[in-house]
């Protein structure tokens, strides 16, 4: 007999017992399958910031402004933001699964990368395929400017959700055991990408290849593809193991399209929603502009400049894993979160009104650009139950991908604005440009987040989902009470 829902406890015990026995059991292959997803993903973030260290190479070959390639580098979040895509794919992936769902996306990012290569290539841009059609309409805008930027929205429209796939992906291997960890290390490696891209991209350049650095990112990026088809396999494998399981809670745990209304009344998801679009609009669109701005402001050179925007994210590659065991240990997600936001704030004031070293501060972003996600990504399977995971991952990207749009092109229109009349004609005759605007813009982002985080720390009290506990402390109440 059932007395207040415990039939229900016991078939999740049930649940649990079973999938015990199953590859997730091992620890070798939980990690050698986080290590062949975080292929994809670091593949990913590679692509994403390829084009960082080349500003100033597209503004001399293509006739760029600093707007043009913040147009270029914005269309990347332009589906996530506008269409909700990044929702709609989390959707698609509660309702259709982890393999259908990340090899679509996953194509859909090896055609987008193909496409914005080929809009950079003297080819195309001296009337190659496509060029006639392009310069028809909107003819203010450069036809190598509209093909690379629809190049990135297809780049975007499958990265993003790549992402959400998998962290429900690491979610599914890793609950209930070194979740924070797994995530740390995922985005970790992810991050190495992102290193490799300011080191390795503009030391790619050829005086006849130009672009050879954006088509070595194309090639990345099919590597990783062929290494999620790998992870594939084990999937299909590990789901026929727990086929019984899955069989027992279906009923109970389908997803339904209603499960949105209670998403979006969750505040401690909204907090951390907000604090994600926010942060990262703080982060990523400044890593865009990094290696121009040690350019102007320290009259570094292009090369070096690169070197110095990888200090964050080879920082966050030793950060976010100690980070992320320490959550696992001892807990503290919403104070980490805290804490990271207002690092972040430091050092991007730092950045805009001093000259302190450029070296010193990258490393104290990676700090707190290791603090908040480390603690932020594994604090959403509290939140929410892991059949409605997919949907929850996707609306923080698709909140995310606001700021990653409209931000990159804010950050180019302050910088036009406030350095008229200095044009890639006279940057390549020596002038610089004026960056102190555009660094308080990232401020102002920082500071929001700020008190996002305290406010998602101030509702975990009442709200009882435990983001303070260690990850083996997780409280269950708020998940049994949905279920009930």
């Amino acid at each position: 007999m059932c007395i207040f829902g415990s039939c229900k406890h016991i078939s999740n015990n049930i649940f649990m017992e079973q999938i015990k026995k199953t590859l997730r059991e091992s620890a070798k292959m939980r990690w050698a399958m986080m290590l062949l997803v975080s292929t994809l993903m670091a593949a990913n973030y590679y692509f994403y910031d390829a084009l960082s260290p080349l500003k100033s190479i597209l503004q001399e070959h293509l006739n760029f402004s600093s707007q043009d390639y913040g147009i270029v580098a914005g269309f990347y979040a332009f589906p996530n933001t506008f269409l909700l895509m990044a929702i709609l794919g989390g959707i698609i992936l509660d309702k259709l699964g982890i393999r259908p769902t990340g090899f679509l996306f996953a194509v859909f990012m090896l055609i987008g990368a193909v496409l914005t290569a080929y809009g950079a290539t003297d080819y195309f841009n001296s009337g190659g395929f496509g060029y006639a059609f392009l310069n028809s309409f909107w003819t203010a805008y450069s036809p190598g400017l509209k093909m690379m930027a629809l190049g990135m929205l297809i780049f975007g429209l499958g990265a993003e959700t790549s992402i959400v796939v998998i962290s429900k992906i690491l979610v599914k291997w890793f609950k209930g055991y070194e979740i924070a960890l797994a995530f740390a290390i995922n985005l970790g490696i992810a991050r190495i990408g992102t290193a490799l891209a300011f080191n390795v991209s503009p030391r790619l350049i050829m005086p006849d290849f130009w672009t050879f650095p954006i088509w070595f990112a194309v090639m990345l990026l099919l590597i990783g593809f062929l290494a999620f088809l790998i992870y594939m396999m084990f999937d299909v494998k590990l789901d026929r193991q727990i086929k019984s399981s899955v069989k027992l809670l279906d009923a109970e745990e389908k997803f339904k399209l209603a499960d949105l209304g209670k998403l979006f009344t969750n505040k401690s998801f909204l907090y951390i929603a907000f604090l994600c679009v926010t942060f990262y609009a703080a982060v990523f669109p400044f890593l865009k502009y990094a290696p121009d701005f040690f350019y102007h402001k320290f009259g570094i050179s292009r090369a070096a400049s690169g070197d110095i925007a990888s200090l964050l994210p080879y920082g966050t590659v030793l950060f976010t894993p100690l980070f992320g065991w320490f959550v696992d240990k001892r807990g503290k997600s919403a104070s980490l979160m805290i804490y990271g936001s207002l690092l972040l704030v430091v050092v991007h004031l730092l950045f805009a009104l001093t000259n302190f070293s450029p070296y010193v501060l990258m490393v104290l972003l990676g700090i707190a650009f290791s603090l908040v996600p480390a603690a932020m990504w594994p604090s959403v399977a509290k939140l929410v139950p892991e059949y409605r995971i997919g949907t929850a991952y996707g609306a923080m990207f698709s909140l995310q991908n606001l700021g990653l749009f409209a931000v990159p092109i804010l950050a180019g229109y302050i910088l036009d604005k406030t350095n008229p009349g200095i044009t890639p004609e006279a940057i390549e005759a020596g002038a610089t440009l004026v960056y102190t605007p555009t660094m308080l813009m990232f401020v102002g982002f920082g500071v929001i987040g700020f008190l996002f985080a305290l406010l998602l720390k101030w509702n975990d009290k009442s709200s009882g989902y435990g983001l303070e506990l260690p990850s083996n402390m997780q409280v269950e109440a708020k998940e049994m009470e949905e279920r009930v």
